[in-house]
């Protein structure tokens, strides 16, 4: 046995082996890139057959039945003395399919198979990311829905700020998750093929092909990039399309970085905070140390996921700018780490979402507890106007609470002790004629937040879970 034939001799990436689904690896594995090549070779013999090129009904049937007929460790022998991955597995091929051989890859330049394919996977990654995002959307809207209405303290630079709702804060989140799928739903639109373009994009071996015919050669461009379910194909290429194009799908992936690494974040200080934790199953171990620990670790590995991703966008961009005139191939290497590797995390990333925000724990007296001990100073205003239309002094009044208020905190900051300013507002007389029990009443703080949420589900969710409603059901089972 050699040293590398055992798998646990060689490094494995985890992105594999721990965090995205088995749908996103299986669409970025070897068998379905090369199937993938595959398809668009038999799309072209069917184009150029079409148009008048000399390729039988029996050369296209052969390639048909043996498409899935791929033997990697000949194209590796291939590859190993030919040193160029496409024209190996065109050799592989016909070795397979020998009454073929003659009629694959007619035209052609690598970039119509490499290329045009990559662009596929991509398209078929972006759909699977949209519905991974609509799931994490649905979850966190429910969670939004029902608890639109419960009092929270609000944050602002992390200091207590005036109140809000936990639903609210949910839609904040499940808002961030909406934007991202419209850009990538923007992208999935946008999205070209590159076409038959030849060897510089010029189109000149299939215009030589055809006699000249330059109809024929943009018919045959339709043609395949219809076969291949694209209703736009790029105008102008060099010999790849523009690099600016991967540089535009990953900083979309990036974007969603950003905003589950948001949402993350806030819920792994509301654990600390103790108010609300991801799930957290019965045999789980927080700490291998501390037994009683209760780590967010589903919400901690989201953000690393998240993190790697948006490191990711620099990558093409700096492949884009360093495309020289018609093509360099300093792309490639890049492109077959980067592209993967950014779609792997992010589909990672949103199946924690869905899961965490499916089975978020709600803590709701630590929240009202938290939220009663800094009420008091937020209901201050609301004090002074009603003792002033009670008619006392507005500037009188003013004072007194400023008083109160700041030997209140002194307490509380100094002594450790609770926040006594009620208290200390009952026993003055200047306030004896107002409900302080009243005037704390959290949900006379939360403004519209209850209503803000429910016209944002309706507005935004209902037609997000109209358009996914085929995916929505499923479970997002995490691998560790």
């Amino acid at each position: 046995m050699s040293k590398n034939s055992d798998h646990y001799n060689v490094y494995e990436t985890p992105l594999v082996t721990r965090y995205a689904s088995p749908e996103m690896c299986e669409l970025f594995g070897a068998r379905r890139r090369i199937r993938t090549w595959r398809s668009l070779w038999i799309a072209l013999a069917k184009a150029e057959q079409r148009l008048g090129l000399k390729i039988t009904k029996k050369q296209i049937v052969q390639l048909e039945k043996t498409i899935d007929n791929i033997d990697f460790k000949s194209a590796a022998r291939h590859e190993k003395k030919l040193r160029h991955d496409v024209m190996a597995h065109v050799y592989a091929w016909g070795d397979v399919a020998p009454d073929a051989r003659g009629i694959l890859h007619m035209g052609a330049t690598s970039a119509f198979i490499v290329d045009n394919a990559d662009l596929i996977l991509m398209r078929e990654a972006l759909e699977q990311v949209a519905g991974w995002l609509a799931t994490g959307i649905d979850a966190l809207a429910a969670f939004a829905k029902k608890y639109r209405g419960m009092p929270t303290l609000g944050f602002t630079h992390y200091q207590p700020a005036q109140v809000t709702t936990v639903g609210k804060r949910a839609a904040l989140w499940c808002y961030d998750l909406v934007r991202d799928l419209e850009e990538v739903e923007q992208r999935i639109a946008s999205l070209r093929f590159r076409g038959v373009k030849g060897t510089t994009g010029t189109q000149a071996s299939f215009l030589s092909l055809f006699d000249g015919n330059h109809e024929k050669v943009k018919r045959l461009d339709a043609d395949v990039a219809k076969q291949m379910g694209f209703s736009q194909v790029e105008p102008i290429t060099g010999q790849t399309y523009s690099r600016k194009v991967d540089a535009q799908v990953v900083s979309t992936l990036g974007g969603i970085g950003a905003s589950v690494h948001k949402f993350s974040n806030d819920v792994r200080l509301l654990a600390n905070l103790k108010e609300i934790e991801e799930p957290f199953e019965k045999s789980q171990i927080g700490s291998s140390a501390m037994a009683y620990k209760r780590n967010p670790m589903r919400t901690e590995r989201a953000t690393a996921l998240a993190r790697f991703v948006m490191t990711l966008v620099s990558s093409p961009l700096a492949t884009a700018a360093e495309q020289w005139f018609e093509r360099t191939l300093d792309d490639s290497a890049n492109k077959r780490m980067t592209i993967p590797e950014a779609f792997l995390a992010t589909d990672g990333m949103l199946r924690i979402v869905a899961n965490v925000g499916r089975g978020l724990v709600v803590y709701s007296k630590v929240i009202a507890a938290r939220l009663n001990s800094e009420l008091p100073f937020m209901a201050t205003e609301n004090i002074m106007m009603a003792a002033t239309a009670a008619g006392g002094d507005r500037q009188e009044l003013h004072e007194r609470i400023r008083i109160h208020s700041h030997a209140a905190a002194a307490k509380v900051k100094n002594e450790g002790k609770a926040n006594d300013l009620m208290d200390r507002l009952a026993a003055d007389p200047a306030f004896a004629n107002i409900n302080l029990a009243d005037v704390l009443n959290a949900k006379k703080y939360i403004g519209r937040a209850p209503e803000q949420v429910n016209d944002f589900l309706k507005e935004y969710i209902t037609p997000i879970r109209r358009r996914y409603r085929k995916v929505l059901a499923r479970k997002s089972e995490l691998s560790v």
